[in-house]
């Protein structure tokens, strides 16, 4: 199993506007499945809050450690490889918060989400916001702002998506959009989102059958 070659830093719900989005929309009772969880702040938050069964799926050993002393249900994994482990449907929500640009496969992750999961929520920062243009026109370098603060050569960042990117994706892969959340900060964004938005919320799912 791979480990990381870096580990994000981990922020409290209170640093992370998209965690209160994400946990608005989550159902009580319901159950979720958290990618990535890190510390499992989110899941301890909508256990204890929403009385949902929780589980979470994490890389770094040192998180999962730190997960499970929250009380969570977390074991060590890479959501690059798929969800094998899990059957179809066997979720009613499959979270992914911040986490997709440092997939290897976007693609394949998306789409596992959509399989064990009845609904896929989403979040990503924005590399479509205009600092992190700003940053690149007048650098002349990867861009470095207080949303995105690695350099080029230790960033977990290895996908450089923006909201744009996302709905594109959305679009040819027939992944059917719910709901869409845009924020500058903690505040809604309502007008050229992929300018103006530094993180994205999507809801998605249910897949909708071929015929």
């Amino acid at each position: 199993m791979a480990t990381p070659a870096i580990e994000s830093p981990r922020v409290s719900l209170e640093q992370r506007p998209d965690f209160n989005f994400i946990a608005s929309i989550i159902e009580p009772a319901t159950r979720v499945l958290d990618l990535g969880c890190g510390q499992g702040e989110v899941l301890a938050w909508l256990t204890e809050h929403k009385h949902v069964l929780a589980r979470g799926v994490e890389i770094s050993p040192s998180l999962v450690r730190k997960a499970i002393s929250r009380g969570v249900s977390v074991y060590q994994g890479d959501i690059d490889e798929g969800l094998a482990d899990y059957p179809d449907g066997a979720f009613d929500y499959v979270i992914l918060s911040q986490t997709l640009q440092e997939t290897r496969s976007p693609l394949k992750v998306v789409s596992e989400m959509l399989r064990v999961g009845n609904r896929a929520i989403i979040s990503f920062p924005n590399f479509g916001h205009w600092n992190v243009r700003w940053s690149m026109l007048f650098t002349g370098q990867a861009p470095k702002t207080k949303l995105f603060p690695y350099d080029w050569y230790n960033s977990p960042n290895i996908h450089f998506l923006s909201i744009q990117d996302f709905e594109s994706l959305c679009e040819e892969h027939h992944f059917p959009v719910e709901k869409r959340y845009f924020l500058s900060g903690s505040s809604p964004v309502t007008v050229l989102p992929n300018l103006m938005a530094q993180t994205a919320v999507f809801v998605l799912g249910p897949k909708q059958q071929d015929d």
